[in-house]
């Protein structure tokens, strides 16, 4: 069994800014994803430039790249993650989205 596409957004902004989120429900959750989810969620400047990006890549969990530092990130659920990771990106677009 497959991992299934959950959510897959991408949004080029005018200024040239990206913000990509993707969600595939794994088939079986582990202990390093025990809500059965594979996330990366991207938010940059044109030319690549990372402002925030939240995954959960193998041997790492779930955590938050933010202003140049890398941090655990407490996942609750699929509306909270994109909840908090739009309010970072808000936050890093000067409170607009």
């Amino acid at each position: 069994m497959k991992a299934a596409l959950v959510i897959d957004r991408k949004v080029v902004f005018p200024d040239g800014a990206v913000l990509h989120m993707v969600i595939w429900r794994l088939p079986v959750a582990d202990t390093e994803r025990p809500h059965g989810l594979k996330y990366r969620f991207y938010y940059g400047l044109s030319g690549g430039i990372c402002v925030v990006r939240y995954d959960n890549e193998r041997g790492k969990g779930d955590h938050r790249h933010r202003g140049g530092r890398e941090e655990p990130y407490r996942f609750v659920d699929i509306e909270s993650l994109i909840a908090d990771f739009l309010d970072d990106v808000a936050k890093a677009r000067g409170g607009r989205l």
